[in-house]
């Protein structure tokens, strides 16, 4: 099912699946595809097509968040890969947050992955704003406190930028373009996800590339380096920022991220092409 606010931007001109390349975007937990749109953008003027789709239950259909699972997440994700993949020689993944671990996720199940970027995962709860409570996690998800329990979002809304914060915080609160909290269901599904991305980094064997912040408020650097030290892929890079949050496609250093993440694909699809050559 396609929302109004999941996006694809086609550059329709380009006909050679030779000279076409995309990235799959995929949101952050209660996000939507709302908070990737001008990643998208930039990447579209850079030449990539580019395609991002709500997870279920999120988007415009935030009220179902209950009755979905990790699996209809991972399910989700393989089943848009699978449709758009065979158009594209060059073809990348990359999300935000919880979209960061499924990006990966999707890299340690399908080995025609061109390459990955993971900015801000999200494969441990141990940012600077997390409350106290989420120690009582396992206790509460085996009670019937889970269907009733929710992590509110702290004030930040994971951004360090003041005016960008006042932004997203009116922006949200008058459109359906996110969740202003953690339902404890949906984030027993970000850790069941987690720890089965965690069990199985050895698979992955592209070129991954890890931006994260020192000082995320959701998820500690320790993710991404968990990440980076358990794939098997040659090529692996990872970015610290110092001055923005969990948001950082929205926060002060957005333009060196975004300048970044480009860069990092411009080099893969160059060492492609050169091998390509050699091999003729």
């Amino acid at each position: 099912m396609t929302h109004s606010i999941d996006f694809e931007l086609l550059h329709t001109e380009i006909q050679d699946k030779q000279d076409k390349k995309a990235v799959l975007l995929f949101h952050g937990l209660t996000g939507s595809p709302f908070e990737m749109r001008k990643y998208g953008d930039f990447l579209f003027k850079n030449g990539y097509d580019v395609f991002c789709y709500s997870f279920p239950g999120h988007g415009e259909r935030i009220s179902e968040i209950e009755t979905v699972t990790w699996l209809d997440w991972c399910n989700f994700a393989q089943e848009k890969y699978n449709n758009l993949r065979n158009n594209y020689n060059q073809f990348f993944v990359s999300g935000l947050c919880l979209g960061a671990s499924m990006a990966v996720y999707l890299a340690e199940h399908n080995d025609d992955i061109t390459g990955v970027v993971a900015l801000s995962t999200t494969l441990f709860l141990d940012g600077f704003c997390i409350p106290w409570t989420i120690s009582l996690l396992p206790f509460a998800l085996s009670t019937i406190i889970r269907f009733y329990y929710t992590f509110p979002e702290d004030d930040c809304f994971g951004v360090k930028n003041e005016r960008t914060r006042k932004s997203l915080a009116k922006i949200t609160a008058k459109a359906d373009i996110g969740m202003d909290n953690y339902p404890l269901n949906c984030v027993d599904g970000l850790l069941k996800l987690s720890k089965n991305v965690r069990q199985n980094l050895k698979k992955v064997n592209c070129p991954v590339l890890c931006i994260h912040s020192k000082f995320d408020n959701l998820s500690s650097p320790k993710s991404a380096k968990v990440v980076l030290n358990g794939i098997s892929s040659e090529i692996k890079q990872y970015i610290e920022l110092n001055d923005s949050y969990h948001m950082v496609l929205y926060d002060n250093e957005k333009e060196f991220v975004m300048n970044t993440v480009n860069e990092f694909l411009s080099k893969i699809i160059s060492a492609q092409k050169e091998k390509e050559v050699v091999c003729i």
